[in-house]
């Protein structure tokens, strides 16, 4: 099966609880202090990032499960194959 992570960045607040867990798709920017997913596809609007979007496997989906758990504002969402939200 086949998840996708969806990134509700404008909403981040920057506390790197994701990048910690998880540095291997997190990091943080250093332009905003914003979190942002390695690789992501990044949707824009009016020249802001407003989502970020990666696919991931079922071997990568605990370890982003783990950073979307960790998130205090829950804007890191894990979407299953038919685009249904899990967490």
């Amino acid at each position: 099966m086949s998840y996708k992570i969806d990134h509700d960045r404008p909403n981040c607040i920057g506390c790197g609880a994701c990048a910690a867990v998880a540095p291997e798709f997190w990091e943080m920017s250093a332009a905003d202090g914003k979190s942002d997913v390695k690789g992501a596809k990044r949707i824009e609007e009016g020249g802001e990032i407003i989502r970020e979007e990666l696919d991931i496997t079922d071997d990568q989906f605990a370890k982003n499960k783990e950073a979307a758990d960790c998130c205090p504002v829950n804007v890191i969402h894990l979407l299953n194959a038919k685009g249904e939200k899990i967490i």
